[in-house]
């Protein structure tokens, strides 16, 4: 999101590979920066808001720039039309109180939520995924995360939902499952998109806090995606090293964005083998990717671009990013609730930025302020009966999820040349 959102945005902050490893693979190759030393101080002159954390568990010199955790919510760089930060605040604050309603009492929460103590029903639209206890509680802790929320006050006024996260996090340290390739959170309702967005809030809350307890699971989970690649393909699927999908690689990439951006370890050898996947499954040179193979499914090109100019191939001059991004925009917003979709193109336009950016966002903000419930047991949540797989499976906390994370990308750090895609890991 965190980013920040996401992380899971997180919601996201922004990871953009080292183009300098990558460029035999890239299509239109980033320039390299200086290169990263091992031990050296954190660089802050890009930060804003909240004091970048410190360099705690790093251990990679060959990876360029790295930027320090998570940030806070920095709402000065929100740029939408007057009135829709406080219509945006007020939307992701009823969310949360939903969310926090809905945990259930050993600090989880699930896709179907009546099964918490105090919905019993009372707000209809569950999800039927089970065994999924995982997925579902990452979603809600990264829309906390999301919006600056931790799991420790550390010397400051105490957090409002603080041991609403801290049994959350603690839920997912005490199921992970410890294995010689790293710690195991997919589960076999939500696979290994379970096991990625748990990295995702694991690594976002320590990236956010330094919490030395959260550093030993958040880094084991990252080990375990690196070893769950596709030693040949380069993606990755519902089962450690299976020839890889669209859907599946792009939440995987962005927990390992998160990991890096809180200091864990990423080996740059995992990173160079993505463009390898997104080279089998692009087409139109590069402007729409397809799901197992080429083609211009709205969700997967959205991951496809966001990935591209995650990991530095793209630069804002690249033609196939540009008909990528016309297309994004021509597209719009899925009012059906292809939140999926959704997601991912709201990162790529707000990367992309200038006007198609704010038309998006603008468009994205309306729709889904209008469409949260304002009265009753299910205010604050988000249900879209069409749309992706999600809605079924994953139900009312899904969408929920899906929706805040996508309204905090105005939260995640943009770079300090507008004109540029360039960033570095």
């Amino acid at each position: 999101m965190f980013a920040r959102h996401s992380c899971f945005g997180l919601v996201v902050v922004v990871w953009l590979g080292p183009a300098s490893l990558l460029a035999a693979q890239c299509a239109a190759p980033a320039s390299t920066g200086p290169q990263a030393a091992e031990g050296r101080a954190v660089p802050a002159a890009d930060a804003v808001g909240d004091a970048v954390p410190g360099n705690a568990g790093r251990g990679q010199a060959e990876l360029d720039e790295p930027r320090g955790g998570e940030l806070k919510p920095d709402v000065r760089r929100s740029w939408p039309r007057v009135g829709t930060r406080h219509e945006r605040e007020t939307a992701l604050a009823l969310a949360l109180e939903w969310f926090a309603r809905h945990q259930l009492d050993g600090g989880s929460w699930s896709f179907d939520h009546t099964q918490a103590p105090f919905c019993g029903g009372k707000c209809g639209n569950p999800g039927n995924l089970q065994d999924a206890r995982n997925a579902a509680t990452a979603m809600a802790l990264l829309a906390f995360l999301g919006s600056g929320h931790t799991h420790t006050s550390k010397g400051r006024r105490a957090d409002k939902y603080e041991q609403t996260l801290r049994r959350g996090l603690d839920y997912l340290v005490e199921n992970m499952k410890q294995t010689e390739h790293g710690g195991v959170l997919s589960e076999r309702g939500g696979t290994m998109y379970s096991h990625a967005l748990a990295t995702m809030a694991l690594a976002r809350a320590y990236g956010m806090t330094q919490d030395p307890d959260l550093l030993q699971p958040a880094q084991a989970a990252v080990n375990y995606i690196c070893y769950a690649q596709d030693p040949v393909g380069g993606g990755w699927r519902y089962a450690p090293r299976q020839k890889g999908d669209t859907s599946v690689t792009g939440w995987q990439v962005m927990a390992l964005k998160c990991g890096h951006m809180a200091y864990l370890r990423v080996p740059i050898e995992v990173v160079k083998k993505v463009p390898t996947f997104l080279d089998s499954v692009q087409a139109n040179d590069g402007a729409t990717y397809g799901y197992t193979g080429p083609g211009e499914g709205r969700g997967t090109t959205a991951v496809g671009l966001w990935c591209r100019m995650t990991l530095g191939c793209y630069r804002r001059d690249n033609p196939a990013l540009q008909r990528g991004v016309e297309r994004i925009s021509d597209w719009g917003v899925s009012t059906e609730g292809n939140m999926s979709y959704n997601y991912f193109a709201a990162h790529v336009m707000y990367l992309w930025g200038g006007e198609a950016r704010e038309k998006w966002y603008d468009q994205m903000h309306d729709w889904l302020v209008n469409s949260q419930v304002k009265q009753g047991h299910a205010a604050g949540s988000w249900f879209f009966g069409r749309g992706d797989h999600g809605a079924d499976r994953g139900g009312r906390h899904y969408t929920t999820a899906m929706a805040a994370m996508m309204l905090q990308v105005v939260y995640q750090r943009r770079p300090r040349d507008p004109e540029e895609l360039d960033f570095k890991l």
